[in-house]
């Protein structure tokens, strides 16, 4: 059966470097992005039987569409990697603006729920599909909990840690398999384009017990594990990749 792997907020950092890397593998890949049309099209570049596909994913209409719209120039979604996320802008809890972080919730927390409840439809041996593959990211914010940057977003992604562990127990006995890989401090536009905190970086490297920032090509890496066959006996897991932090 051909790999097609659809990743959210696949046109920039993690989700960027594991679309590469999937498709020198032989995935065909559809890279899903929310409004920067270009630097999809970047990600895209020098691919192999790879589309960009514009959606929301807080938006179920869009998540359908995504799916319709992939399927249709690769064939049936067997992959799906998660990897939409935002932060919203670093403050106190008490200082975060209600719309920010209910963003932040819309798009990490809601919509994982809504691409893997589109995904469990079209995977679900139950429900006529041949089975599939699903790998959240996470973050390690989840247990850190973020204080005094944005304890909403570690939140978010607790959510979808208990997606991961709650899904992956539903859907075992229809050939879907769930986890979830849990970054740490990775040298990504996010802290800049997403917390405007561009020095967060640097002010976190010494608490890092490696003492360095990862790159997306190292949680890529992991992601791809977890789509792959070496890690059928996996399923409800979270890998962290953090440098010990």
């Amino acid at each position: 059966m051909s790999k097609v792997l659809l990743v959210t907020g696949g046109s920039r950092g993690i989700g960027a470097a594991t679309a590469k890397m999937a498709n020198a593998a032989g995935y065909a890949v559809a890279i899903n992005y929310q409004s920067d049309k270009a630097a999809a099209e970047a990600a895209a570049q020098g691919l192999k039987n790879a589309i960009i596909v514009q959606g929301d994913v807080s938006k179920p209409e869009d998540v359908a569409r995504m799916f319709d719209e992939t399927e249709a120039a690769l064939g049936k979604v067997t992959h799906v990697f998660n990897s939409a996320g935002v932060t919203g802008k670093s403050s106190r809890l008490v200082d975060a603006p209600l719309e920010v972080i209910r963003q932040t919730i819309d798009i990490n927390l809601m919509g994982a729920i809504y691409v893997s409840r589109e995904a469990v439809k079209r995977m679900s041996t139950r429900l006529g599909g041949k089975g599939g593959v699903i790998v959240h990211v996470s973050s390690a914010a989840v247990v850190i909990g973020s204080p005094g940057e944005y304890v909403w977003y570690a939140a978010s992604k607790g959510g979808v840690e208990s997606l991961t562990f709650g899904l992956s127990k539903e859907v075992v006995d229809e050939g879907i398999r769930v986890n979830a890989v849990v970054p740490g401090m990775v040298e990504t536009e996010i802290h800049a384009r997403s917390s405007g905190d561009a020095a967060r970086v640097e002010r976190i490297r010494p608490s890092i017990p490696m003492k360095r920032i990862g790159k997306p090509e190292e949680i890529a890496s992991v992601a791809m594990f977890l789509l792959g066959d070496e890690s059928s006996y996996m399923t409800g897991a979270t890998v962290r990749v953090s440098g010990g932090r």
